[in-house]
């Protein structure tokens, strides 16, 4: 079994066009094993998770395994993950996703670490994975910083406590949405040390503190440069930068 130290976090920016964003978390989970999708039931949850166990299959040989939490619930890793041998944390309303892991939020990663069981997130997934967690919001101060539809059901930008796999705040669906602006916002006033808005059909692979950039886009990366500045760097697949 692996140390929490060498397990990979793997966070998709969105998007269903590619399987093979999919391929490295498959293949660090291993063989045909059991995959638990999260999901935030708002009503459609098994159809939802149909659209999920079908890219997984793709991506190679797994099991996938329906986790629907009903809207409002809380997740309770150590009973839904009994069995499982790696977790895909789904998409849909990021501050529901939030919420249902707020009662677990350092518990989850050390039953993960003990267990050795690698972790993905897809679009919200992605986004509750960080330490502080970009969870929507469009304005700032009552100002526009990306458009209105991308706002999650919030109208301030809200930051909230996430499950700190990995220290810096993730935004998604970046290049499609306008969200590299609202991220841009959020560390520009503070609220996240630093920040990568992932593109739809990228993958960011986090480990032995790196991380690796694959697919079709892009991850822009945002860190502050003094007085409320920032500056943005952005990678393509192949490339990389070091974990601060």
């Amino acid at each position: 079994m692996k140390g929490r130290d060498e397990l990979s976090t793997f966070l998709i920016g969105g998007g269903w066009d590619t399987a093979e964003v999919y391929e490295p978390f498959v293949r660090a989970v291993g063989g045909d094993r059991r995959i638990g999708c999260l999901i935030v039931d708002e009503g459609d949850g098994p159809a939802q998770f149909e659209r999920y166990a079908e890219v997984l299959r793709k991506a190679g040989p797994c099991t996938p395994v329906p986790l629907l939490v009903p809207l409002g619930a809380r997740f309770a890793p150590e009973e839904a993950l009994e069995g499982t041998d790696g977790l895909l944390v789904c998409g849909g309303l990021t501050p529901a996703y939030q919420d249902a892991l707020a009662g677990c939020l350092e518990r989850l990663p050390a039953l993960l670490a003990g267990r050795g069981m690698p972790y993905a997130g897809f679009s919200a997934g992605a986004a509750v994975a960080a330490r502080r967690a970009v969870v929507g919001g469009w304005l700032v101060d009552g100002v526009p910083v990306c458009p209105e539809e991308t706002g999650e059901d919030l109208a301030e930008v809200e930051v909230r406590a996430g499950l700190g796999l990995v220290p810096f705040a993730v935004d998604v669906h970046a290049a499609q949405w306008g969200t590299l602006a609202r991220l841009v916002a959020a560390v520009g006033r503070g609220a996240a040390p630093y920040g990568v808005a992932v593109d739809e059909n990228t993958l960011l692979e986090v480990a032995s503190g790196q991380v690796r950039v694959a697919g079709l886009g892009r991850a822009h990366v945002v860190r502050p440069d003094g007085d409320g500045g920032v500056r943005v760097r952005s990678y393509g697949a192949g490339g990389g930068f070091d974990v601060e």
